[in-house]
């Protein structure tokens, strides 16, 4: 053998594992969202993650690295998103990926994590057919399911005399979504309701003045209300001027989160059932040592969004752990089941539908200081509120 090529090749090789060493000094997660075009939920969620980062990075990272995100913006684009996702996989050096806050984005995010066999942890997508009809193996999911928040506001819905209901919501997955769940979960509670009128305004473009009229004109008992954002304060606005919730009970999902609860200020719907996040009401424990380790770093009061954002962090952290490996194959492994302390307590990551078992607050809106709080809250795990597993195994694909 040519003594010079031998050492040539062994410098090459050298040089090869020196460069692969430097690629590799961090552990980097591709995250991918809405920060220019949701900008007030999407930063809460980045602190979020950053604030566990901090933490985790100054306990000695993850298998001896520091752990780092890669912030990608795709201001709510599906195409974009997907093309962020692509070169995050194939350039970027991540091992997964995580993030979107839109439905529609998680999904189209979710089909390329499939195609690609990459890892996908949609943190605040609430569309269950991620994790049901359009289930893979390479997606997992940690916000609270949106049909275990459905089932909630159900199970309070069927406590009361009402039978006649009107539902509203934004029409794309997340609110058909969140309809179909209430729908079934109540009727299986209060076999003899029935829904008058379902209201379906094109998300963030909401006609307020036209959809009170069309909900008042229906005369229901009850409205269970799944807008959100610009849309929900519109709706909030039109209805409080026109008497809409006048003698109604009003069941809404998410409203009690502060991104949406808010900015409503004194117009904050009073009695509305609601799922949120009475961070402002927590008792000693994890949850107030999240706030309060927040509140320090930022400044500012914590989000939803900065409670996703930290366990989402801290469920990667945790993933990588299980695993001891960031080879996809090592890491779905460690999926199956995967265990997480959280300000929530103990989650696991169901082996059955890649579903967290992250749980969710309910409780009435008040007003306190002229802004809307959660009272009367608890928070609930969502074991109680699943479908069974056949009916969830029934539902996802084959894989």
């Amino acid at each position: 053998m040519n003594p010079i090529r031998t050492l040539a090749a062994a410098a090459a090789a050298v040089l090869a594992l020196s460069g692969t060493g430097l690629a590799q000094d961090t552990i980097k997660i591709g995250e991918i969202n809405h920060y220019k075009r949701m900008a007030a939920f999407a930063e809460p969620y980045r602190k979020g993650i950053e604030l566990a980062l901090e933490q985790i990075n100054a306990d000695g990272g993850v298998l001896g690295k520091p752990l780092e995100f890669v912030f990608r913006d795709d201001d709510g684009q599906p195409g974009d998103a997907v093309r962020i996702a692509d070169e995050l996989m194939t350039r970027d050096g991540t091992v997964m990926v995580t993030g979107s806050i839109l439905s529609n984005v998680g999904l189209a995010i979710s089909s390329l994590a499939a195609q690609k066999g990459f890892i996908y942890l949609a943190a605040e997508p609430l569309a269950d057919s991620l994790v049901w009809k359009a289930g893979n193996p390479y997606t997992f999911r940690l916000r609270t399911s949106t049909w275990v928040q459905a089932a909630m506001l159900a199970e309070e819905a069927a406590k009361t005399d009402a039978v006649r209901y009107a539902t509203i919501a934004p029409n794309y997955a997340y609110g058909t979504d969140a309809v179909e769940a209430f729908k079934a979960a109540l009727k299986k509670l209060k076999p003899e309701v029935e829904f008058v009128t379902e209201q379906w305004p094109a998300l963030f473009k909401i006609d307020a003045g036209a959809e009170v009229q069309a909900l008042e004109s229906s005369k229901p008992d009850a409205i269970f209300n799944v807008t959100f954002g610009s849309d929900l304060a519109k709706f909030v606005r039109e209805g409080n001027t026109r008497g809409l919730f006048d003698g109604r009970q009003v069941y809404g999902m998410l409203t009690g989160e502060p991104e949406y609860l808010d900015p409503l200020g004194d117009e904050a719907p009073e009695g509305w059932i609601v799922t949120g996040y009475p961070w402002y009401d927590l008792p000693d424990g994890p949850g107030k040592e999240f706030v309060d380790a927040y509140q320090a770093e930022t400044g500012e009061t914590p989000k939803i969004g900065s409670l996703v954002g930290y366990m989402t962090a801290q469920s990667i952290a945790a993933l990588i752990t299980k695993a001891g490996s960031t080879e996809t194959d090592a890491m779905l492994a460690a999926f199956e089941d995967l265990k997480v302390e959280t300000p929530l307590g103990e989650i696991t990551y169901r082996g059955l539908d890649h579903q967290s078992t992250m749980g969710a607050y309910v409780g009435r809106i008040a007003l306190e200081d002229d802004r809307g709080v959660m009272v009367d809250w608890d928070y609930r795990s969502p074991e109680p509120y699943m479908p069974s597993d056949e009916d969830i195994t029934a539902m996802r694909p084959a894989e």
